[in-house]
């Protein structure tokens, strides 16, 4: 396998202390870590695209080490997503091939498990396109505290032969949750 020309990584925090009128009795932090890539396949049709998909499980579990690193480590993390743009050049497929077949279990392995589906976004778009890269409770899927989304944007990227691959990972859910439905001291062991 040949690797990927990156262009760029970056890691992208972002802490919640307050939100409305209240201030949270336990910070929320959101980290997203993002790697801008060449697309091989800009501008020409690849029914292969597996060379993506490699990429997708190296680059994508280097990139949710950055990210769980930057919260302290797997046992901080609560809730996970990923996503990527590609740019105008390149297909939705190309960045689908990245994030779908392989890139789950490198997320997993670096939050420390993971029995959720890890919610996904995908986007085509120019320089400086933001991404709501959907986040939930990694454990289970039906924690609503955790539905969630970190908007992750990269200024100069994606040109038109790039790709953004973007993994994120959270130590909590959104802030003051009260609208019901399964929260966390309810899950079974």
């Amino acid at each position: 396998m040949t690797d990927p020309t990156i262009r760029t990584q970056t890691v992208i925090e972002s802490t919640t202390y307050r939100d409305g009128e209240r201030a949270l009795a336990d910070p929320v932090t959101k980290a997203a870590a993002a790697a801008v890539i060449d697309n091989p396949y800009a501008g020409e049709w690849q029914e292969d695209l597996s060379l993506l998909t490699e990429w997708g499980a190296d680059l994508g579990g280097r990139l949710a080490t950055a990210a769980v690193d930057r919260l302290g480590g797997p046992e901080t993390v609560e809730g996970y997503g990923k996503g990527g743009i590609v740019g105008t050049e390149g297909e939705l497929e190309h960045v689908a091939a990245m994030l779908h077949p392989e890139l789950g279990t490198p997320l997993r392995e670096a939050v420390g498990g993971g029995e959720a589906i890890i919610p996904s976004a995908k986007k085509r778009g120019g320089p400086g396109t933001c991404l709501d890269v959907p986040t939930h409770y990694k454990d289970e899927a039906y924690v609503r505290t955790h539905y969630d989304a970190m908007p992750v944007r990269i200024e100069d990227a994606p040109a038109a032969d790039e790709l953004v691959l973007i993994v994120v990972a959270t130590d909590g859910g959104r802030p003051h949750p009260r609208i019901g439905g399964l929260q966390i001291d309810e899950l079974e062991d």
